[in-house]
């Protein structure tokens, strides 16, 4: 399974992109919502994306958005990883597309106990 990591630092990243290899995922990385539209475009085409909201060019928003117009991504599974916390943000995620919704700062039992829900992974933890 393959998994793009958004997110304008790099280090988060790194962080992210640690944590789903060591699930077992391939994963590339973009810097913004539009560098994520490109990669989307020249394939290959993920089954996972680990989303910041907030970032230069395109947000997450923005990018859940434009992904969810397109039919043949239509079975990319879509996390925000973020630090917006407030309630109407979180519905504003899932209200777009979104299927979980993370908030930083967060630990890599997290990330693996969403993917577990979402049937991302191929054991649940324990």
């Amino acid at each position: 399974m393959h998994a793009l990591v958004i997110d304008d630092s790099r280090a988060m990243r790194s962080i992210l992109t640690r944590i789903v290899t060591g699930l077992g995922f391939t994963a590339a990385q973009a810097g913004n919502g539009q560098e994520a539209l490109d990669q989307l475009e020249q394939g290959p085409v993920p089954q996972l994306a680990l989303i910041d909201w907030n970032m230069p060019v395109m947000n997450g928003l923005e990018f859940i958005v434009a992904v969810r117009k397109r039919p043949e991504w239509r079975d990319i599974t879509l996390m925000m990883v973020t630090t917006e916390s407030e309630h109407g943000q979180i519905v504003r995620a899932l209200a777009a597309g979104a299927h979980e919704y993370v908030i930083k700062p967060f630990t890599p039992d997290a990330i693996e106990e969403k993917l577990a829900l979402l049937g991302l992974l191929q054991e649940v933890p324990a």
